[in-house]
């Protein structure tokens, strides 16, 4: 069967090859996938950046966002059923991993799909365990492939409620930074639960400002105003999700939040270069002003559960936008067309592929 592998650290190694078809055991469950996800993740992987191959291999099947369909019953699941499937697995050592919570993982010793030592949904068929596997409505059908970015905006957002729950609080106005799928989903999310949202992006206008309206958030496009200038416009704001992957954006979050306010860091900026804030906002405001900043990465079973959920409910209200969310299906053949793909979301499509 065919696999989209890559040489982790070998930069533009990936490549479509055969690969065995896998032998399921008693204990999991196999599945045919339909579309796997691509993100910023993978492209990293495959420009040689991270990534870690199995123990005792060289190449990674890649791919982490799965929709895909049970091809035998078994463990509570039939023949046909659409699932996704979580990412991490736990390392087996620490309190968070015991307690069912790998995405607080205390020893950074897990593994993950597709990402770090073990191999990815991206081929023909794939075995998995059924504790890993998160049923999908049939409504939401291929769909179900944003589960996985909806679910990293749904831990974040999680933990935000928590750690603005620490005293009363009343959020209104929410800011997201970045217009991926993260950011696009946390719009959506925040929408749902009521926040006025204002989304920024770089440019104005194009399709990421059109599904930014659709649902009711205000497009900013910061090449022509400032976030500076839109939080002193508002007033601040009482959450701030970025999902831009830039460094000095992720620090410049404290000096746009409101009293009380929570910012939530889901990007990621490995890029060896120093950062600067106007001191006074870390010595004054964020004190006097209870501002907290904190990073959040991958997602527990309750955050897929959400996700699945929320998904299905924002296709019910918002069916053409959540739609477009995936601007590109492309066969495995073409992986370099949805590696190098710059709207919301690209998928490959095994269904396509055999």
């Amino acid at each position: 069967m065919q696999a989209i592998l890559t040489v982790p650290h070998r930069p533009h190694s990936t490549h479509v090859a055969d690969v065995p078809a896998p032998h399921p055991g008693a204990g999991t469950v196999l599945l045919r996938p339909l579309e796997v996800g691509v993100c910023g993740t993978d492209r990293e992987i495959s420009e040689g950046r991270f990534g870690a191959a199995p123990d005792g291999e060289e190449a990674l099947v890649l791919g982490h966002e799965l929709v895909g369909v049970v091809e035998r019953d078994g463990h509570g699941f039939a023949r046909g059923d659409l699932v996704a499937a979580t990412v991490r697995r736990s390392c087996g050592r620490c309190a968070p991993c015991a307690a069912g919570a790998p995405d607080a993982c205390d020893t950074g010793d897990y593994l993950e799909r597709g990402i770090t030592r073990l191999h990815g949904f991206c081929s023909e068929l794939v075995a998995e365990a059924p504790e890993h596997l998160v049923a999908v409505p049939p409504a939401l059908g291929p769909l179900g492939v944003l589960a996985e970015p909806a679910s990293v905006a749904e831990r974040g957002l999680r933990h935000v409620r928590a750690v603005g729950g620490r005293q009363p609080w009343g959020p209104r106005r929410a800011l997201v930074v970045g217009t991926g799928a993260i950011g696009m989903l946390g719009t959506y999310l925040l929408r749902m639960d009521g926040f006025e949202v204002w989304t920024a992006s770089r440019s104005a206008g194009g399709e990421k400002a059109r599904l930014v309206e659709a649902c009711g958030a205000r497009h900013v496009a910061t090449g022509e105003t400032p976030l500076a200038d839109v939080a002193e416009d508002v007033g601040g704001f009482d959450v701030v999700l970025e999902a831009a992957g830039d460094a000095q954006l992720m620090l410049g979050t404290l000096a746009l939040l409101r009293r009380n306010g929570v910012a939530c860091l889901l990007g990621i900026d490995g890029r060896p270069r120093e950062v600067g804030i106007d001191g006074r906002v870390i010595g004054v405001d964020a004190i006097l002003g209870n501002r907290a900043l904190f990073g959040s990465v991958n997602a527990g079973r309750v955050d897929w559960t959400a996700a699945v959920e929320h998904l299905d409910r924002a296709r019910e209200r918002w069916p053409e936008a959540l739609e477009a969310f995936v601007g590109l299906r492309a066969p495995l053949d073409a992986f370099a067309d949805a590696f190098c793909f710059g709207g919301v979301k690209a998928t490959l499509r095994l269904e396509d592929s055999g």
